[in-house]
This record gives C-alpha cells, structure tokens and sequence, in this order.
C-alpha cells in the first residue's frame, strides 16, 4: 500500500477497522481537514499513541488530538476533526497492511480508536497517526499468538498504582527500554482521584494534578486523565508496548463499591451512579481498552495453548465493605465479583485447555492476618492494607472481606482439578509472593489452590513513606510478624517501588521483582530484587536466585 503519511494518496484497500466515534470500510482520500485548513488550528498529538488488548487477528489502536490550542482534555473545545492511521510490518511504513481514517469529535474528547483485524498472530507492527499536516509518534505493538499454538513463552510486565503527585513514572520508562515484552499488563490505579495535596499530603507532592481539585465529573476524569497522558516515560511505555489493563478503586474513587465509595459524599459530590458513569466514559475514551461484558473491563485473553489471562473487575459489581466488628465478611449475600463475574470466571477456567490459568485480580486473593504488631504500625499497616485502624485482622476491601467468593473460587479450582492458576495482583503498594492456601489457619496442612504474586507500586506511598522513617527499618518488623502469622506468605516488601516481569513457559511461571532508586527523581534506576516461581503441577511458590533472561 502507498502511504499518505508521506506521498500522495492513492486508491487502496483498507482493512476493516471500527473507531471509536465511526467504522472505518472505505479508501483513504486526499486533501486537508477543516481544520488544517487553518493554521491558526493546526492539530498535533500531544498524549501519545498507544496500542492494547492484543488478539491472534487484531490489536486496538488509540490516539487523541488535539485540534486547537484551547482545545484541551475535558475542555469540550475544538472542531471535528479527520484522523488517519496505519498499520506496518516495518518501522519504516515501507509495508503498510491496514490504513483507515475516523473522525475525532468533542463527544470523545477528541480520542480516537481503531480496532485493527486482519493481522498475523505473534507478530510486531508499527502504527501511526495523521491529522492534516501533523504525524503522531510511532508506537510499536505485538499479536497473540494464534489460539492453538504452542507458544514457547509470553512475558509481560506488570505494573500498579501510579499516583501523579507521589512522584514520576521512571518504571514506565524501565519497561519501555526492554524489548522482550509481549506486553505490559497495567492491574488498576492507573490515575488517582484525590484533590492535590490529599494523598500524599501537600508538603510531600512531588508534582501537581491537574485539575487540583478532587475529580467529580466527565470534564474532571477526562482533564485527570490527560494530563497523566503528557508524561514522558507513561507515553514511552505505551509506544514500546500493548497494554492490558484493568481498574481499581482510584479510577473512580478511593475504596470504591457498586453503591458509593469512601471518598465520595452524596449530599456534596452528587450521585455516585453520575461519577461513576462520567468516570468509565472518561477510561474507555483515553485507555487502549475494549469495553467488555456490561461495559466493564473483565474480560479473557489468550496467548496460544501456553495461558489463559482472565481479567476481573472488582469494583463494579461489589457489595459495600463490611464495617469493622460486623461479623458480615462470610456472609453468603455480599460478593466481591457479582454472580454472572464468578460464574464467568469459572467456567472459563473449567473450559480453558491452556497450559496456565493467569487472573488479573486487582485486589489481594491471599488471606492475611496480622499476629502480634507493634501498636505504632498497626494504622498505617491497616491503611495500606484495607483493614480497620482497630487492627481486627480483616482485610475488607480485598478478598478478606468477602470470603464466600474466595471459598467458592477455591473450591472451584480444587474440586475440577484445575492447575497452575497464578493470581497477579496490584493495589497494596507492596511486593508478595504468595501460596493461595484453601484454608489458610491450617496451612501448610490444607492444600495450596494456586499462587499470587503481588506487585509494588509505581509511585504510590508504602508502609516508610506513610511512617516518614528510612526504608529497611519498621518495615522489616512488619514483614516479620506478618510471616508469621501467615505460613503461606513467602515474601513481603514493604518498602520499594517498581515493577514485575512476569515470565510464563511449559514448565514454570516467574515472577522478577524490579525496583526503582528513587520515585522522586526522574532519572531513577532501575535494579533486580528478587523472583519467586511456580513449577507446573506444584502450586506452590518457590525463591529462585536470578531472573529470567
């Protein structure tokens, strides 16, 4: 195919593609927008380009353009505007297989996407925008492998909880540096919700929000948003990388349920229904996601015979968290998942013929209880990890606090003979590795239904940050007690910042825990930690001394 980007049009093919605001079925043309007609309005891409949700066939592309200098994320500012992409097999667009054109409008917040087919499993492409006379960056994407192939191996990182104002995204930009991902997988946090300077407090902010006040309504998610999407090293990670993602809590607000959150206020905030549908509108407009069942983020891909990634959304359908000294956390009417997601994720998991059943679960799966702590780590401890400040070992925001889901997941995985389920989990701001015990007060007794390997954040505050203290000094009292009081624990750190990398092949998934010198410069390094594996067959996690290369 001859390119637009950089000759004169000629008629062509183009392969079917659907767009966020149109269907794109028909040949490129000639000529400049409306809006590049004037100069005055010249379009640039100023966020980036990203890529997500790879199939055997296809990948979803994501832009947005800006059409006008006024015309700025939540602004509702700025004209139609056509915006043009191809897709290559070279970083040099010599061979282009699929170009199509869609139009960016305000109702979208002037994002675009398309949803590319048509293409070959396990393979690299590079994609590309125009609008008028501007080109956007090239970003770099990657297939899945077909659904029957035996794939050798898929890597992935794995990344969490990335507060604006806690510090810059240099983990970012460490995944974007490696070229041996198949893709990023993002487990919720992506923004924060918090008015500038509530988390961390204001004399800790590293750099500001945008806007600075809590964010309530469409024009607040979707401004939030884009400013997320200015950051070098988040947009460096994008154009390295697919991205698969879920939500979390912050994406709407903090300990966020079906009915009402925490950090929400009716009689001052307005309808939590309103919020949340301005927020996911926001999300799937500036996230290289597909909207799936219910038009939520729970979803299922696969990378050939090797696994099956079930991704869950646990905010959606979730019952309110049980208030502290209830005795509601078993109860049989309160769910984490809502039915249709449990029965879903069940029979997926039954029918699944892969090799290695991975569940993106952005709250932690493993059961936890405290033992003896000191009474000074008790609330910050309590914080981080969901529970009461009281110090009643319940996690309730997390699958503590919703345990006939988890005895019935469990149970599902035990009873059907289902093997080498790995929960990959974010949220905590701390790294685990950890067995997912049956009955954990037994444990090692009582069987082990899988592991979870839990990832720090990216910039968000851990247990020294909420402390003030030196990293390696209460933490490590902390991470003993908890040990102890939970066999089925291998590891905690408490005190770093940085990101996975998950290696899955026949015979075993490894975890590298990576972590970054310091959150709050932007040069930051990056080093190895630790790995934890997952032989086939064991469902049990195990230290391994180096990581995957």
């Amino acid at each position: 195919m001859t390119s637009r980007f950089t000759s004169t049009p000629t008629r062509r093919t183009v392969v079917k593609a659907a767009a966020a605001t149109a269907v794109v079925a028909a040949p490129l043309v000639a000529g400049a927008t409306a809006a590049a007609a004037d100069p005055a309005a010249a379009p640039a891409f100023l966020h980036g380009v990203a890529s997500g949700d790879p199939l055997p066939d296809g990948i979803l592309l994501w832009t947005r353009v800006t059409p006008a200098p006024d015309a700025v994320p939540g602004s509702g500012k700025g004209q139609d505007t056509e915006v043009s992409w191809e897709i290559a097999e070279d970083k040099a667009f010599a061979r282009i297989v699929a170009q199509g054109r869609t139009t960016a409008t305000a109702a979208s917040d002037h994002t675009v996407k398309a949803d590319v087919r048509g293409l070959r499993p396990a393979t690299a492409y590079w994609y590309r925008f125009a609008a008028g006379t501007a080109l956007s960056p090239v970003g770099r994407t990657l297939t899945a492998p077909a659904t029957d192939a035996a794939a050798a191996n898929v890597r992935f990182g794995v990344v969490s909880c990335s507060n604006w104002e806690s510090g810059y995204f240099s983990a970012y930009r460490h995944l974007a540096a490696r070229s041996d991902l198949d893709a990023v997988l993002h487990l919720g946090d992506y923004i924060y919700e918090y008015a500038s300077g509530a988390y961390p407090e204001a004399k800790y902010v590293v750099r500001q929000h945008e806007p600075a006040h809590e964010i309530l309504n469409l024009a607040d998610y979707r401004t939030r948003h884009g400013k997320y999407k200015t950051d070098a090293d988040l947009q460096a990670m994008h154009h390295a990388h697919p991205v698969i993602a879920i939500w979390d809590d912050h994406e709407f607000a903090n300990d966020a349920w079906s009915g009402g959150a925490e950090n929400h206020t009716p009689g001052t905030e307005g309808d939590w229904a309103t919020r949340v549908s301005a927020a996911k509108q926001a999300y799937f407009e500036w996230m290289p996601v597909r909207p799936s069942i219910a038009g939520t983020t729970y979803r299922r891909i696969r990378y050939g015979k090797l696994a099956d990634l079930h991704l869950l959304d646990l905010r959606s359908f979730r019952s309110q968290q049980a208030s502290v000294g209830s005795g509601k956390v078993d109860d049989p009417e309160r769910t984490i998942t809502g039915r249709a997601q449990l029965d879903w994720l069940k029979s997926g998991l039954s029918a699944s013929n892969a090799a290695w059943q991975l569940v993106g679960t952005s709250v932690m799966i493993s059961p936890v209880a405290f033992g003896a702590l000191p009474a000074e780590l008790t609330a910050p401890l309590a914080e981080l990890l969901g529970l009461p400040k009281e110090g009643i070992a319940i996690n309730v925001d997390q699958w503590d606090g919703y345990t006939d889901d988890r005895r019935e997941l469990l149970g599902h995985l035990v009873d059907n003979g289902i093997k080498n389920t790995v929960f990959l989990t974010g949220d905590i701001h701390m790294a685990w590795a950890n067995d997912v015990p049956v009955k954990a007060g037994t444990y090692p007794l009582s069987k082990s239904a899988g592991t979870e390997f839990v990832v720090t954040s990216v910039t968000s505050d851990n247990l020294d940050e909420m402390l003030h203290v030196a990293p390696h000094t209460v933490s490590l009292v902390a991470a003993a007690a908890i040990k102890a009081a939970n066999r089925h624990v291998k590891w905690v750190d408490m005190d770093s910042h940085g990101y996975g990398v998950l290696d899955v092949d026949a015979q075993r998934s490894q975890m590298d825990y990576y972590v970054v010198s310091d959150k709050r410069k932007q040069d930051a390094t990056s080093s190895w930690t630790r790995s934890y594996r997952t032989l086939n067959g064991s469902q049990k996690a195990e230290r391994v001394y180096s990581p995957v290369v």
